[in-house]
């Protein structure tokens, strides 16, 4: 239905909005955002992909695609498996993508990157044997939606990753929101000129579902099997779930 509101951050707006809105942050952010994230993460970004790549247990020749995979992290550490995955990196918005692909042919590797949004995957059914998303789910404005068709493109017997953030451990909660409102929006107003998108997306974290709440979407589209691992006192959690 038209003029139905979702979030944006903190702030509410129309839904036909959303992907306009966060494509505006993204290509603000797109140039910068590994130096970004190696910033506001203390570099931990890298052990927490660390362990998507290290607890996914493929198969070689695996079929992987990656969505909203933007400056390829992800992508490019499943290629650097040496195990002949077919493997697609794909985002919703063509500046992050640009610079994924200039990462993965610096590094050698040549593989198909795909501007596709996640609710509508230009992708056959049953195909892959994996779908990864990283810290993209919270910027989706269907989210069922974009599990549903995460559903249909797997084959029988494949799994959904999702890295995201999620809601950290109650005792840490005041320091963590203290660095995040306060230092996080800084960090982007001093070193890339761009407050007011880092302030989204620290607000988006807090908007998004809760590990539980996740699992029971996730189930709710048709996954089983599922569990999510917190990381760091659950500042992250790494959900899987399987299509049987």
């Amino acid at each position: 239905m038209k003029n139905e509101e979702t979030n944006f951050g903190f702030k509410k707006i129309k839904k036909e909005e959303k992907v306009g809105r966060v494509g505006e942050v993204f290509n603000s952010v797109a140039t910068n955002y590994d130096l970004m994230n190696n910033l506001m993460s203390f570099g931990l970004h890298k052990a927490w992909k660390k362990v998507v790549i290290e607890t996914a247990f493929l198969k070689s020749k695996a079929k992987i695609l990656d969505i909203a995979a933007g400056t390829a992290d992800l992508t490019l550490s499943f290629a650097n498996e040496k195990k002949d995955y077919e493997i697609f990196h794909t985002d919703i918005n063509f500046s992050m993508l640009k610079e994924g692909k200039k990462k993965l042919v610096n590094n050698g590797k040549i593989l198909p990157s795909i501007v596709c949004d996640a609710e509508s995957l230009p992708f056959p059914s049953n195909y892959f044997d994996c779908v990864t998303v990283g810290f993209g789910l919270r910027n989706m404005t269907h989210k069922e939606k974009a599990l549903s068709e995460m559903y249909r493109v797997l084959s029988p017997g494949g799994k959904l990753i999702i890295l995201e953030f999620s809601k950290i451990w109650g005792p840490l909660r005041k320091v963590y929101d203290l660095f995040s409102f306060n230092v996080v929006p800084k960090l982007g107003k001093y070193i890339v000129n761009d407050e007011e998108s880092y302030r989204y997306l620290v607000e988006s974290i807090r908007m998004h579902p809760s590990q539980d709440e996740l699992k029971k979407i996730m189930i709710a589209e048709g996954f089983e099997n599922v569990s999510y691992l917190n990381l760091n006192a659950g500042i992250v959690a790494i959900h899987k779930g399987y299509k049987f």
